[in-house]
């Protein structure tokens, strides 16, 4: 910081240098006396400000440096010009310089003075609570949106009023909205800092939901999330997960799942970071589990000894974890929330979980060292819409990655768990009971994808498959012909008992009415494989 700093009063420095000069050579002149004469009084319209922040700017804040810098530069350049122009006329060099040149030079110093009143003009509104400075200064008059970012982003970042901060950090995300050139100014010129900082250390929950609002807005693009998790988002991020009022934790819980789903990078940087427990703590908050079920399955001793550590450290975590009351990680406001405002936390979190899981073994390994499973299977059985929906697509998720990993289908999913009981059940019971493809396809996916974890004597679950085929949407019955085949394929211990079954329950006829339906051309190969290797078995 101290080195930050230093540059910026060396910024500041020399074009209050330059000024003194071009006013002591100007006043030196030796032709051209009358326009020398006005390029004299023109220099102190430079401001000499103190060689440090500007006026305005809190001594807690630093200070947001882009158009400073910017300006600077701008009027350092411009008082190069004016102080070479003076010098050649002290010098009485007559032939190279015209009363154009002083025109010029005399117009391009109006500029750098409207340029340097604007820019003290931002900290004087911020510093006297009123809003961003939408004027445009000349420096800006190509790119009136530059100006307008900066002095939005100087709001957020040194307001001394909390409302000017959040409607400072809501104007970046309509900007940002716009388009992604907007979205990249807005980056590129230092956005991201300001609004983290406002996320992190927010006077109220609605700057908090402001500042989450517009980073979800930014973050669109794998390279614009990379530099948001640069500036350290991700520990901010789990810092006002575990301290923050449920609507600051639903933004935020927001905020995650759209950069985990933009950059795989971010998305296992979230794990390595643990944002994951509180995620789930948050998603099982009010859910009655038994305490005997805590680990899903056989999760390894470095795992239980970081939850004891974790829970030695912080009561309250503990609490959350053993508690079956009405209570949140941590309620700023005290007050009793809503059953909707905690439905659209469980919502968001659920979607969170989804967006970290999808292709990363790290985190799934971690979702399913704490209660994840078991609390995912008792929302798909009690919650309905959107919630539901949400917990089948993140157990698909962690399904398909379990998948390819014999380590994850043996710590969470072996099929002794409690957890992977009480998710086979509920994968089932939708199975069986639901006629929706949103629900449904999730639930095949993940039978299929868990295939090889079932026992030989757990027979529920060809029959359902099998029905599905004649299901009305053809995706559910493609998706259920998919899962079969991974029930009958090479590297499955219980093929042949598989492949009786499907033949058992008629489901070759059935395989054969969807290609006939579907065409060979247009059907996916996984179907016509699972119907060849099923015809090809010695048994049949």
């Amino acid at each position: 910081m101290a080195e930050q700093q230093k540059s910026i009063q060396e910024e500041l420095s020399h074009p209050i240098l330059l000024a003194e000069r071009v006013i002591k050579s100007a006043q030196e002149g030796e032709s051209f006396l009358a326009y020398c004469a006005q390029l004299a009084k023109q220099g102190p319209k430079v401001p000499h400000q103190p060689r440090g922040a500007p006026p305005g700017a809190p001594a807690s804040a630093s200070v947001y440096d882009r158009p400073l810098r910017r300006i600077a530069a701008d009027v350092s350049k411009n008082l190069d010009r004016a102080l070479t122009l003076v010098r050649k006329c002290k010098r009485q060099v007559f032939a190279i310089i015209s009363i154009a040149d002083h025109r010029e030079v005399s117009s391009l110093l109006d500029s750098s003075a409207d340029d340097v009143a604007w820019l003290l003009s931002i900290f004087d509104s911020e510093s006297d609570g009123g809003g961003a400075n939408l004027s445009l200064p000349p420096i800006a008059s190509n790119d009136p949106t530059l100006a307008s970012v900066w002095s939005y982003i100087a709001a957020v970042q040194i307001n001394h009023h909390h409302r000017g901060r959040i409607d400072a950090a809501n104007n970046l995300s309509s900007f940002a909205r716009d388009n992604d050139w907007k979205k990249n100014m807005i980056v590129e010129e230092g956005g991201v800092p300001p609004l983290l900082r406002l996320l992190k250390e927010g006077a109220s929950p609605e700057s908090q939901i402001a500042a989450a609002g517009a980073l979800v807005s930014l973050g669109n693009d794998p390279k614009r999330v990379k530099l948001i998790a640069r500036e350290h988002a991700v520990a901010v991020i789990l810092q006002v997960l575990g301290d923050s009022p449920i609507r600051v934790q639903i933004a935020v819980a927001n905020l995650v799942a759209n950069m985990a789903e933009m950059d795989s990078d971010v998305q296992e940087e979230f794990g390595k970071e643990n944002v994951i427990r509180p995620l789930v703590m948050l998603l099982c908050v009010d859910i009655e589990l038994d305490d005997t079920k805590l680990q899903s399955g056989n999760t390894s001793i470095h795992s239980l000894v970081q939850i004891n550590k974790e829970l030695s450290r912080n009561p309250l975590l503990n609490h959350t974890l053993h508690s079956n009351s009405s209570t949140s990680l941590h309620m700023k406001d005290k007050g009793i929330e809503s059953p909707e405002l905690k439905l659209d936390l469980r919502i968001s979190c659920a979607n969170a979980l989804l967006k970290l899981s999808k292709g990363c073994l790290l985190n799934c390994r971690k979702i399913t060292e704490t209660k994840g499973l078991l609390c995912l299977a008792k929302l798909i059985e009690k919650e309905k819409e959107e919630l539901q929906t949400n917990c089948l697509m993140a157990l698909m998720e962690l399904a398909a990655v379990a998948e390819s990993s014999t380590e994850l289908r043996r710590l969470a999913f072996k099929s002794s768990s409690p957890a992977a009981k009480a998710v086979l059940e509920q994968l089932l019971r939708v199975m069986n009971e639901s006629t929706s493809p949103t629900l449904l396809i999730p639930v095949i996916n993940s039978i299929g994808s868990l295939a090889r974890t079932f026992p030989m004597k757990e027979t529920r679950i060809i029959g359902p498959l099998i029905t599905l085929l004649g299901h009305g949407n053809s995706n559910v019955g493609t998706e259920a012909a998919i899962a079969l085949g991974k029930f009958v394929c090479q590297d499955h211990f219980n093929r042949v008992e598989n492949a009786k079954a499907i033949i058992n329950s008629d489901g070759i006829p059935r395989l054969m009415n969807i290609l006939k339906a579907n065409g060979r051309d247009q059907l996916r190969e996984p179907v016509l494989l699972c119907y060849t290797r099923v015809l090809n078995m010695p048994e049949y």
